[in-house]
């Protein structure tokens, strides 16, 4: 378990339905101005919308990579006929470019080679990782709800592939073969208009009483609150986890990023960090609930 290596952020792929030409000038400005190591890229939560990004994808990629930035294909989250799983395997022809395998059928046929398991995999314990790391994974993107004691289990356990903690952005907790915002809109999913496309950050929903309860992103369910764990990095560097994933959003993600780079080279302190996120997204409040095993949507001061 190395202790002292030094920390990397990522930016995980967009899983919301934004315009293509959008998608692509946000990925250039990451490129650019962002002080990120890695970028992920793909479609993950609905093979419908993966046509009207892969035009852009090349240009992307080579933005990216002269940036001098690490670029993974992630890859689709759930598999239900044949066109998604075509969608799914897509991202895995290119040998030189590492992929996050986003289930279990596309970490089969990574098995052999270097890849990465994404978060939407469901893995618990060491014994489950320890088996994965043997086909081949070499970057581990823990699920959200791992509380900070399991990560540091699983971190110390399996000190030979690199675990990626989720520290900001609603967190994807669930993927359905229905689609939520087609339903919203009275629209059967073969025919959902891409309504979707009219939620950068996903639809919000409420309880009754009018509170802030989930938010949907096609077939996607969401954590309403934004994940924040700014306060933990520390803690989470302490347990040999040096690699951090920012979940984009319709926010200033470049500013997202320096904001998280500067807590991590102890430029700035938590409190600071905390205070400039909440700046930036206002769209809902912050959430660090499931690391220190409590419902996701808590707020917890730090001990």
């Amino acid at each position: 378990m190395k202790t002292d290596a030094p920390a990397k952020l990522t930016l995980g792929p967009v899983l919301f339905n934004w315009p293509a030409e959008a998608w692509r000038d946000f990925h250039f400005r990451i490129a650019d101005e962002a002080p990120v190591d890695t970028v992920c890229l793909g479609e993950v939560v609905c093979s419908k919308r993966a046509p009207f990004i892969a035009p852009h994808l090349p240009a992307v990629i080579e933005r990216l990579t002269a940036a001098g930035k690490e670029v993974v294909l992630s890859s689709l989250a759930l598999i239900m006929d044949a066109r998604d799983m075509e969608a799914a395997l897509s991202v895995t022809t290119d040998p030189d470019i590492l992929v996050e395998a986003n289930d279990m059928a596309v970490a089969a046929e990574l098995a052999g080679r270097p890849h990465v398991i994404g978060p939407f995999v469901n893995v618990y314990n060491e014994g489950t990782l320890e088996y994965l790391a043997g086909n081949g994974a070499v970057r581990f993107v823990a699920p959200c709800e791992l509380p900070g004691r399991a990560l540091a289990a699983i971190a110390q356990a399996v000190p030979g592939v690199e675990i990626e903690a989720q520290v900001f952005g609603r967190l994807p907790l669930a993927l359905s073969a229905r689609c939520y915002h087609a339903r919203a809109h009275d629209l059967h999913k073969d025919g959902c208009q891409y309504m979707c496309g009219e939620d950068p950050d996903g639809m919000a929903l409420q309880t009754l009483d009018g509170d802030g309860f989930l938010a949907v992103n096609g077939t996607q369910v969401m954590s309403h609150a934004i994940c924040n764990l700014i306060r933990e990095l520390g803690a989470l560097r302490a347990m040999g986890i040096h690699r951090f994933r920012l979940w984009p959003h319709s926010v200033d993600m470049v500013a997202v990023a320096r904001i998280f780079r500067s807590a991590l080279d102890g430029r700035i302190d938590s409190e600071e960090g905390t205070a400039r996120l909440g700046e930036l997204a206002g769209f809902a409040g912050f959430s660090n609930g499931f690391y220190y095993g409590r419902e996701g949507a808590a707020q917890v001061s730090a001990p």
